[in-house]
C-alpha cells in the first residue's frame, strides 16, 4: 500500500551508513587516546525477565480473535520489538543466560514461530507497530561491537514473515545490511544457528531473499521501490546474507534444500557477462558481481560465462602464437590458430589420447580433425564426427570404462580396476572441448 511505504520510508530518512569498517575505525581511536582518559566498556545490560509463554500467547490470541479486543496482544508487540534487549527479554530461554555457542542460539524457537505465525493475522495497525519497534531497534543498535545477544536479535528479526511484502522492504534492506555487515566470526555463529530451522522455515526463509533480489532487480512497479541508484546495497547485502545461508545448508548434516534451489532464475536476463567482467577486473574486492556468490547463479548462466570465457582464451592464445611468430620474422602459419589432430579410424581412441596429450598446450585453441588417408577440409563436420564415434567407443559396454544404468538411463564409472586412468582424463578433456568447439551432436557425458 502507498500509504505503508510513504511511512516506512518516512522513517528511514535517519538511518546511517553502515560499512564493515565502522567498528574497526571506532577501536583504532579509543585504542589512541592515553590511559588516564579512557573509561571502561559498559558491561552488557540486564535483560528484563518476561514470563509469557507460548500457550499464554496463543490463548490471547484466540481471544482476541473472538472478543475483538486486541488490547493484551498490541501491547506484547509493542513491547517485544521495541529494541534487542526487549527481544531477548520475550524469545531467550534464559532471560541472562550466556548461550555463546554454535550449538544452542539459546532462542525459545517454539514461541518465535508462535509470535510470528500470529502476526500477520493481527490487525494493521499492530503490525505497523512491530515495523516502527524494529525501525528503532536498528537506529539504535547499528553502533558498538556485537554481543551474542545482539546476534541473537538478527536472527529471530530476519524470520519476520512481514518481509515478504514489497511495502517493508525498506526495513528489510536495512537489517540485511547490519547482517552483512558482521564479523566473520558472528557470521559463523548464525550460519550454524542457521542450519538449526526446520526445513520449512529454512526455505522460506531462503525464497524471501530470492524473491527480494528479483524484485529489486525487476521491480513490478516503477514507482514500487526508491531508485536504484540510491539503494544499490541493497543486492550485495541480500547475496551476502543468502550466502550465509547457503553455508548453513552445506555444512547441515544433510543438506536442508537442493543447491538448485539457490539458483535466481531472474539473473538469466540481466547482463551478467558484464558482472563476469566486473569480477574478472575486480575479483573479490569491495566491487560486488554476482560471480563473487557461484551458488547463485543457474546453470545457464556459468555455462553462458564459461563459453564465452573460453573463446576468449582461445581467441588471446591464437594471437598470442601469431605475435610470437610474427616478432622472431618467422612465416606465419594459419594453422597456428587451430588445435589440428590427426587419427585413424581403426585407432581412433588411442590416436585421439596421444594427440591430445602431446598438444595439451593448444587445448583451448579451435578443434580441427583429420582422418588419415581421407581427403576433406574440417568445417565442422569431421569435428562432429570424431566426437560422435569417440564417446560410442569410450561408452560402449564392451569398452569396460563405464556401465549403463537402466533405472537412471545415465552412465556411470565402471568397477574394473586399471593402473593407468589416461583413458578418463581423454573424457574429460573431450567434455571441455566439446563446450569450446560448441558442438551439439554429443550426447551428455
Amino acid at each position: 500500500k502507498k500509504e505503508d511505504i510513504t511511512f516506512i520510508e518516512s522513517t528511514q530518512k535517519e538511518l546511517p551508513p553502515i560499512c564493515s569498517d565502522v567498528r574497526q575505525k571506532q577501536r583504532l581511536s579509543i585504542d589512541t587516546l592515553p590511559p588516564e582518559v579512557k573509561a571502561p566498556f559498559p558491561s552488557d545490560p540486564i535483560i528484563p525477565l518476561r514470563t509469557k509463554t507460548t500457550k499464554e500467547f496463543q490463548e490471547d490470541m484466540e481471544r482476541a480473535l473472538q472478543s475483538g479486543d486486541w488490547r493484551e496482544v498490541r501491547g506484547f508487540y509493542l513491547t517485544t520489538f521495541d529494541s534487542f534487549i526487549e527481544i531477548n527479554a520475550a524469545f531467550k530461554r534464559e532471560a541472562n543466560g550466556l548461550f555463546n555457542t554454535i550449538e544452542d542460539s539459546g532462542v525459545n524457537t517454539k514461541f518465535v514461530n508462535a509470535v510470528y505465525d500470529a502476526l500477520l493475522n493481527t490487525p494493521q495497525d499492530i503490525q505497523k507497530s512491530v515495523l516502527k519497534g524494529i525501525i528503532n531497534s536498528l537506529l539504535r543498535e547499528w553502533k558498538g561491537p556485537r554481543t551474542k545477544d545482539d546476534l541473537r536479535a538478527y536472527f529471530i528479526l530476519v524470520q519476520n514473515p512481514q518481509y515478504s511484502s514489497t511495502s517493508t522492504y525498506v526495513i528489510y534492506a536495512h537489517l540485511l545490511r547490519q547482517i552483512a555487515a558482521l564479523s566473520e566470526a558472528d557470521h559463523h555463529f548464525l550460519v550454524h544457528w542457521f542450519k538449526k530451522l526446520s526445513a520449512r522455515r529454512f526455505r522460506q526463509l531462503v525464497e524471501r531473499l530470492l524473491q527480494f533480489i528479483s524484485t529489486r532487480l525487476f521491480p513490478a512497479e516503477p514507482d514500487e521501490l526508491p531508485p536504484l541508484s540510491k539503494c544499490a546495497w541493497w543486492i550485495p547485502s541480500a547475496t551476502k546474507v543468502l550466502s550465509l545461508f547457503n553455508a548453513a545448508n552445506s555444512v547441515s548434516s544433510a543438506p536442508i534444500m537442493s543447491f538448485t534451489d539457490f539458483y535466481n532464475i531472474t539473473l538469466e536476463h540481466i547482463d551478467f557477462m558484464e558482472d563476469y567482467r566486473t569480477w574478472q577486473n575486480y575479483g573479490n574486492s569491495n566491487r560486488f558481481s554476482f560471480c563473487q556468490f557461484p551458488f547463485i547463479l543457474s546453470t545457464v548462466v556459468k555455462k553462458a560465462i564459461i563459453q564465452k570465457d573460453s573463446e576468449q582464451q582461445m581467441i588471446s592464445q591464437a594471437r598470442q602464437s601469431l605475435v610470437s611468430k610474427v616478432s622472431r620474422r618467422q612465416r606465419v602459419d594459419m594453422n597456428l590458430l587451430f588445435l589440428n589432430i590427426k587419427v585413424r579410424r581403426a585407432q581412433l581412441l588411442s590416436d585421439s589420447l596421444d594427440e591430445l596429450t602431446r598438444k595439451r598446450c593448444d587445448l583451448k585453441k579451435k578443434l580441427r580433425v583429420t582422418f588419415v588417408g581421407e581427403a576433406g577440409l574440417d568445417m565442422g563436420g569431421l569435428t562432429k564426427e570424431w566426437f560422435l564415434l569417440l564417446v560410442r567407443q569410450i561408452f560402449h559396454t564392451d569398452y569396460g570404462m563405464f556401465t549403463y544404468m537402466k533405472d537412471s538411463r545415465c552412465h556411470w564409472f565402471s568397477s574394473w580396476k586399471c593402473d593407468n586412468y589416461s583413458e578418463f582424463q581423454l573424457v574429460g578433456t573431450v567434455s571441455f572441448m566439446k563446450n569450446n568447439n560448441k558442438h551439439q551432436g554429443m550426447c551428455k557425458l
